[in-house]
């Protein structure tokens, strides 16, 4: 035989008062407490997050051009187009060829 156990709660077909809500309280909040703050994000990359990475990978681009230009500069159209014309190490990259060594 089996029993079926009545809480006193539903034998009345009330809610329990601990379950009910009251509206006009709201929690305290300590004022010793953390102060926390939410921030926008998108798919947890927040503002601070892309501009460090942002910062990061300027640089990485940076120092890759740099990188590029000094490594094709040996070739003619980037020697005279672009590395002479910098003011200070441009006549680095002059390339004279003496009469003696022209076959033409």
């Amino acid at each position: 035989m089996s029993q079926t156990i009545k809480t006193p709660s539903a034998s009345r077909g009330k809610t329990p008062a601990a379950w009910s809500v009251r509206s006009d309280y709201k929690a305290y909040r300590s004022p010793f407490g953390p102060a926390y703050k939410t921030q926008m994000n998108y798919h947890g990359i927040t503002s601070r997050t892309l501009m460090k990475y942002g910062v990061l990978a300027g640089g990485f681009g940076g120092v890759a051009g740099i990188f590029a230009l000094f490594f094709f500069s040996e070739v003619p159209r980037v020697r005279i187009d672009i590395m002479q014309k910098i003011p200070v190490i441009g006549d680095y990259f002059v390339k004279e060829i003496p009469p003696e060594d022209n076959p033409f």
